[in-house]
């Protein structure tokens, strides 16, 4: 009966929303994201190009390779963005845990016959398209679908959720969110932003702060103890992810195995300098640094632009997310404010991990960069969730 009754108090509220929707009202649209987002793509096209020429060139015969698809994913998600920012988003509502249960469920298709192994990994789907295939990641459909359930979820228990069973029940959506990403397509980066969007989505709706400091603090002091552990008593290991941490401890000793990678990286940001070699004069782009266009771009930007370059990249970034933020604090509703949240986590970690990782602040952990990195499936997603915050923006209302 309890479930029954808050769900038909969710559905109530959907519908004084929409009620508000039909009234005429000046509602805000927010045109500095658009900007900003238009901005950041185009920047990332830009560098695409410019990292990716020789071994498109090399691999496939054209320079543009890399490039015209990226180029067309960017135009077809933005055209879908538009699209997302028209629909209401309280629609989302009612299918949230189908949403959910179908992207769980299209994490098994990477070991089914569409699957594709690509870089020692099946995290992919090829998917016929006319004229070809269509490469799917089904970790990225997941972060999206993680967002709108826990969103709802929270909106649905209301105080609830305060509770040991209502913690459980939102935690326990990361965590199988998280296991399944990462047991199925072995993707421990996806499996950390999936588990960190439940978190500190339940974190800020929670009234209690205590409780996540006393676990923050338990959880780094443990996480400091296994380091120093390995630093004092681990040097060589078979294990891919344990030679990982071996390697970002002692990069140089591994330069020519797990650490060549993050070493070759930080050589292009140092020889660029303040201002940069300037744009298309990289030397680590040329064969040395394997993949580039991927996790390593901020590397070559670096390299080309310098760390002015770098500084220009991160404020656009800065400035998408506290835009997310204004739209967070003025949504109309909860689960507007959660939605725009979800996706401030989403963003903001994933542009943490994957700075931290060039930097050799961290571990490797293959983090693309948001809107920069080469990947189709990743800007699509990503474009679908700046249509959803933009739509959170049309509701707001000026008073």
């Amino acid at each position: 009966m309890k479930a029954i009754k808050r769900e038909s108090a969710f559905r109530e509220v959907c519908r004084r929303a929409f009620e508000k929707v039909g009234k005429k009202k000046e509602h805000y649209f927010d045109y500095d994201l658009l900007i900003v987002l238009v901005f950041l793509t185009c920047f990332g096209l830009i560098m695409l190009y410019s990292t990716s020429a020789y071994s498109a060139q090399r691999d496939h015969g054209h320079d543009m390779f890399f490039f015209m698809r990226q180029a067309v994913f960017a135009v077809g998600s933005f055209i879908v963005m538009l699209v997302v920012s028209k629909i209401d988003y309280h629609l989302y509502a009612p299918y949230t845990r189908f949403f959910f249960t179908v992207s769980l469920l299209m994490l098994f298709g990477v070991h089914s016959p569409l699957g594709v192994e690509a870089y020692g990994a099946r995290r992919w789907i090829s998917l016929p398209i006319p004229g070809g295939h269509f490469t799917l990641q089904p970790a990225e459909i997941v972060k999206l679908t993680v967002i709108l359930f826990v969103a709802y979820e929270l909106c649905r228990l209301g105080k609830e959720a305060y509770t040991l069973r209502g913690a459980i029940r939102i935690i326990g959506i990361g965590v199988i969110a998280a296991a399944g990403v990462l047991f199925i397509t072995s993707n421990l980066s996806t499996a950390i932003i999936v588990m960190f969007i439940s978190c500190l989505l339940y974190f800020v709706v929670h009234p209690r702060m205590k409780v996540f400091i006393a676990i923050l603090l338990a959880g780094s002091a443990a996480l400091a103890g296994a380091l120093w552990f390995i630093y004092n008593h681990v040097d060589h290991t078979t294990n891919f992810r344990m030679g990982r941490i071996v390697a970002w401890m002692n990069p140089e000793y591994f330069s020519d195995a797990g650490g060549f990678q993050v070493m070759q990286g930080l050589y292009a940001i140092g020889s660029g300098g303040f201002w940069g070699r300037g744009l298309g004069n990289s030397t680590q782009k040329l064969g040395i640094i394997p993949e580039v266009q991927n996790d390593m771009i901020l590397a070559i930007i670096g390299e080309e632009l310098g760390v002015f370059g770098i500084i220009v990249l991160l404020a656009l970034f800065a400035m998408m997310l506290f835009r997310l933020i204004f739209i967070a604090q003025n949504a109309p509703d909860l689960f507007g404010s959660l939605l725009a949240t979800g996706i401030f986590a989403h963003v903001s970690l994933q542009v943490i991990l994957n700075v931290a990782v060039v930097t050799n602040t961290i571990p490797t952990t293959g983090v693309g960069l948001p809107f920069i990195s080469y990947g189709g499936t990743a800007l699509a997603f990503l474009m679908v969730e700046m249509g959803i915050a933009l739509n959170i923006s049309r509701k707001i209302e000026f008073r």
